[in-house]
């Protein structure tokens, strides 16, 4: 069963999933490990820890592809990734589909900011039209060869035309084949609880730490009607914050402890180790002299 399958089949299965975000195979593998049923490659991330960029649209779609291949690569748990605006027009959103689905993973979100973007939970966002959006949208679901592969509708349109249009739009994308829609960025709890009952098929919430949206327990959100959660911050920065601490310790003399510290032969077995220790002891050994 391949991960867009998987996905599906969760989607039928469970009425909440919750997708950490991951940015690398090391990330990928922690959500795996911790026993997620789904995980969500973040642009924000891939942008900050290939490139060293902010989420500003700097990424393009050969470079957030790669990085999809290589976590899916590693890991049996279904991707969502990012796919930001598709990378152009309807055209480049069809290549982009086909080569997200070539990179194995289970499906991707798009959004309708103009190109380059940026984070979502940032200022001064601009949209492209709602008629060029859903054009887009369209393309997307057209272009699957794949079709259990998922595409979510994202649109950030709240901040720039309120409300009721990022409804519009929400609908209007499900209405072309969209599989789920995404509201990024609601401004209050009434607005965040208001989207599920206003948008007629299933919803995903992205959530960020000091981002717009007020934060509430995942159960809380599930009550809410919503059916799939992003946590596209809580690793990158969580990692960020455990590189400055490791370091500082360090620079201030503190002793490395043994308790906090994965070791090589740890850290190697979480990436498989073992069993490319066992096809080597299978290979023919070397001739000494």
């Amino acid at each position: 069963m391949n991960a867009s399958t998987r996905l599906r089949r969760l989607l039928v299965e469970h009425p909440f999933i919750v997708a950490p975000g991951a940015f690398d195979c090391i990330t990928a593998k922690a959500v795996e490990r911790a026993g997620f049923h789904a995980l969500y490659m973040t642009g924000m991330g891939t942008s900050i820890s290939r490139l060293g960029l902010p989420d500003y649209g700097l990424a393009t779609m050969t470079e957030m592809v790669a990085n999809a291949a290589a976590m899916a690569s590693c890991v049996e748990t279904p991707i969502i990734a990012d796919a930001d605006t598709g990378y152009g027009n309807e055209l480049n959103m069809t290549r982009t589909v086909h080569e997200y689905e070539r990179a194995g993973v289970a499906g991707i979100h798009i959004e309708d900011q103009v190109f380059p973007k940026k984070c979502g939970h940032l200022d001064k966002k601009q949209v492209i039209a709602h008629s060029d959006y859903i054009n887009k949208i369209r393309a997307a679901v057209d272009a699957r060869r794949d079709p259990d592969f998922v595409i979510i509708a994202r649109t950030d349109s709240n901040a720039v035309h309120g409300f009721s249009e990022a409804i519009d739009r929400a609908n209007a994308a499900l209405d072309v084949g969209a599989d789920l829609a995404l509201v990024e960025a609601p401004e209050s709890r009434d607005e965040l609880s208001a989207v599920p009952s206003k948008v007629h098929g299933p919803c995903v919430l992205n959530v960020l730490v000091g981002g717009k949206s007020p934060l509430f327990p995942m159960d809380a959100i599930a009550a809410m009607g919503y059916r799939f959660v992003l946590l596209s911050d809580l690793l990158l920065a969580a990692t960020v914050s455990a590189c400055d601490l490791a370091l500082a310790s360090v620079h201030n003399g503190t002793p490395l402890v043994r308790e906090t510290v994965h070791t090589p032969k740890e850290v190697f077995r979480r990436f498989g180790s073992e069993s490319w220790d066992k096809l080597r002891s299978t290979q023919p050994q070397g001739i000494s002299a």
